[in-house]
């Protein structure tokens, strides 16, 4: 079917044909026929690079120049940025697009006029929340990457805003389009969104599955294929086969360690095959990327790429990231050695997919085989449209044996079912507060109606989920956050704002307890051991050489802390993790920093800005119990977002002024803004370089 045929308006057909989009894959036209033109909830279940995206595209597009408002949502942070530069290019032919996955208690009414708004769940989630006015005017809205419903920490998330979108959609005749590469049971979670499945193995390009043992590779379909020696690394044979055939790779990796490893070994032996042009462009990505950080990782990666490889891990900072990411679409960067983080959804497909490891570290039950779904995510980043003439995702083995297992389990296994996960006490306590807090539920009639609108209910009966529900229900009503009078429900001031502010119920709960202590005077370290101390943050492992360090920290710090709890452990993690954030906000250097917590510059940001919005969170609900503490949370906040002590603060808010230049500037003499504004450009220049020295007095003049 030719997209010339098809009931959309003009100007999309000619979009799709500027970009050489002709004729639709066999998956888009069953889409088309199921009724996607036509408001037809669809559940397109289909592999990787198979046109998924498109599907969506064209009921979003049909819609907005329709007059209609499209929503499309995503998991991560980093696939709402991508798919906001490709829906950009919408804007010639007069479609605008949003992006918003920040500040979690906003309602982000600047999207209102935005036609087309990518979010991730967690936002959508907030906005619904905060009752952005918006939300009522969707017409359509796509959840990509459906099959994450079965994950523990995101799946509730997504469950429960697609099914507060249906509700919504039962008044305003919402269209939902689900999609996903891999999932076990589409039919069963179409039937609960209501959706017609369209199921395909349709790839645009082949892909060839294979096991590595000994020296050759043992495809699927029974054939073999030797692979050239040039080392004792099977790693490096395989990526330097494809290298030769001009093909890319990506390497993935159990473990940040081993992809760091994996990187180092590729590029070292590629470096020679790679020629002069190429060689050139990747010293410069070398360049950009030592301007992204100071640490030594950030050291090693500019090593690595300069040989034409890269890892490719969450301790990356995001800037890190996407110079590699960009890199590598582009054809400069020949190899990315990865986590499996790489493989959730990012568009970055290879010529071959090297599977290294297949296993994961559980704390209770060791290295475990990943699921089948797992597999088949990052296998289907194989195969590059219009670049490729096939795909290959091949798995290393050490022996026989194991291959055989390999081979039956995942080249011949079939993705699990996804579960809901609805019934944890974390998901349910905050999404059991939100429902009354917003007005969905009155009662606990109305309660129960709605959770039959979920997942859960749809795959297993509501009763076995009784118990966990009422204990939630009664922790709200003791924490203050719930009233019950009769069958009512009603929520309070505190529990509306708890709602808003997208905290656990249990964090607020928590951080009121701990404020409300009379005899406690919190610093700023105690007032990071109470934002450690909250569920929302995740703190960091404790590993054996950590305890004496954190012993000799709480016993150095005790009055500052908060008393020791019933698990040592736990209470030696918290303390760990306040440790870290102290020193950040106390602007000890990041490489410092990673190297003494073996953490990467990613991490100190995520676990920051984690810190931040707990700390904004406790600065108002400490205005809303009237603490005394409330400015000091404020303050905290601020010091917690740039890593600086309060004497930099000031100074900070500009842009381009780090902690960094921040200090230079304040150790040189210059305390606040009006010392910058009558400072000497060339004076400034010495201390923090002529181009920032430029762009600093335009915003002072601005002001």
């Amino acid at each position: 079917m030719q997209i010339r045929e098809l009931p959309i308006p003009d100007v999309v057909k000619d979009f799709y044909d500027r970009r050489g989009f002709v004729e639709l894959y066999p998956p888009q036209e069953d889409a088309i026929w199921a009724g996607v033109l036509d408001g037809v909830n669809l559940l397109a279940a289909v592999p990787t690079a198979a046109g998924k995206t498109l599907i969506a595209e064209l009921a979003m597009l049909s819609h907005v120049l329709g007059g209609g408002k499209a929503l499309y949502i995503v998991p991560l942070r980093a696939l709402a940025s991508e798919k906001y530069r490709r829906f950009k290019e919408f804007s010639e032919i007069g479609v605008s697009v949003g992006v918003s996955t920040g500040d979690l208690d906003s309602r982000d009414e600047w999207l209102a006029p935005r036609d087309i708004i990518v979010a991730t769940s967690e936002k959508v989630d907030s906005l619904l929340r905060n009752k952005a006015s918006w939300i009522s005017d969707l017409t359509v809205v796509v959840a990509d990457e459906v099959h994450l419903i079965d994950s523990a920490s995101r799946g509730p998330t997504l469950e429960v805003v697609l099914s507060l979108l249906q509700r919504l959609g039962g008044l305003n005749d919402i269209q939902i389009i689900a999609l996903s590469a891999t999932i076990g049971n589409p039919e069963e979670v179409a039937e609960w969104l209501g959706a017609r499945p369209i199921t395909s193995t349709w790839r645009p390009v082949e892909l060839r599955e294979g096991v590595f043992v000994g020296s050759a590779i043992n495809y699927r379909d029974g054939t073999q294929h030797k692979v050239e020696r040039i080392g004792i690394d099977n790693t490096v044979n395989l990526v330097a086969e494809t290298l030769r055939e001009g093909g890319q790779s990506i390497v993935f990796e159990s473990t940040r360690r081993n992809a760091e490893a994996s990187a180092k070994r590729i590029s070292k032996d590629i470096r020679a095959a790679l020629d002069d042009e190429t060689l050139y462009a990747l010293r410069e990505m070398a360049l950009s990327i030592l301007h992204t950080g100071e640490t030594d990782t950030t050291r090693t990666l500019a090593t690595c790429v300069e040989g034409g490889a890269a890892f490719h891990h969450a301790g990356l900072g995001s800037g890190q990231r996407s110079i590699i990411e960009d890199a590598y679409r582009r054809g400069t960067l020949k190899v990315i050695s990865s986590t499996p983080t790489l493989a959730a959804g990012l568009n970055l497909p290879a010529r071959r997919v090297i599977i290294r490891g297949y296993k994961r570290y559980d704390p209770n039950y060791g290295a475990l085989p990943i699921p089948v779904i797992e597999y088949k995510q990052m296998a289907g980043r194989a195969g590059r449209p219009g670049l490729d003439p096939y795909g290959e995702a091949i798995t290393i083995t050490r022996s026989i044996e194991e291959a055989e297992w390999v081979s039956e389990n995942y080249l011949n296994g079939k993705p699990e079912r996804v579960w809901s996960k609805l019934a944890s006490e974390p998901a349910l306590r905050s999404h059991l507060l939100s429902l009354v807090a917003t007005g969905v539920a009155g009662t606990s009639d109305e309660l129960h109606e709605f959770m039959k609108r979920t997942f859960y209910a749809h795959q297993q009966d509501l009763w076995s989920m009784k118990t966990t529900l009422e204990l939630m229900l009664e922790f709200l009503v003791d924490a203050g956050m719930i009233m019950r009078a009769d069958e009512k429900l009603y929520p309070t001031e505190i529990g509306i704002l708890t709602s808003q502010l997208y905290l656990d119920p249990l964090s607020a709960k928590i951080i009121i307890h701990e404020l409300g202590e009379d005899e406690m005077n919190l610093t700023d370290l105690g007032l990071l051991h109470l934002i450690c101390k909250t569920p929302d943050m995740q703190t960091l492992y404790m590993r054996r050489s950590d305890y004496r360090l954190v012993e000799d920290f709480i016993k150095k710090h005790q009055n500052e802390l908060l008393p020791p709890t019933d698990d040592h452990e736990w209470y030696l993690s918290e303390v760990k993790t306040a440790r870290l954030l102290y020193e950040w906000i106390n602007e000890v250097p990041e490489n410092e920093i990673c190297t003494k917590y073996k953490i990467g510059e990613g991490d100190i940001r995520r676990l920051s800005e984690t810190a931040e919005w707990i700390a904004h969170a406790g600065g108002r609900i400490a205005r809303a119990t009237r603490s005394q503490d409330a400015g000091t949370f404020h303050e905290l906040t601020e010091r917690i977002a740039h890593g600086a002590q309060r004497e930099l603060l000031p100074l900070i808010h500009l842009r381009n002024i780090g902690r960094v230049r921040a200090r230079k500037l304040y150790n040189a003499g210059y305390h606040i803004l009006e010392d910058v504004r009558k400072a000497k450009p060339e004076e400034l220049a010495r201390i923090i370089g002529p181009k920032v020295t430029e762009n600093i007095m335009k915003q002072l003049r601005e002001t």
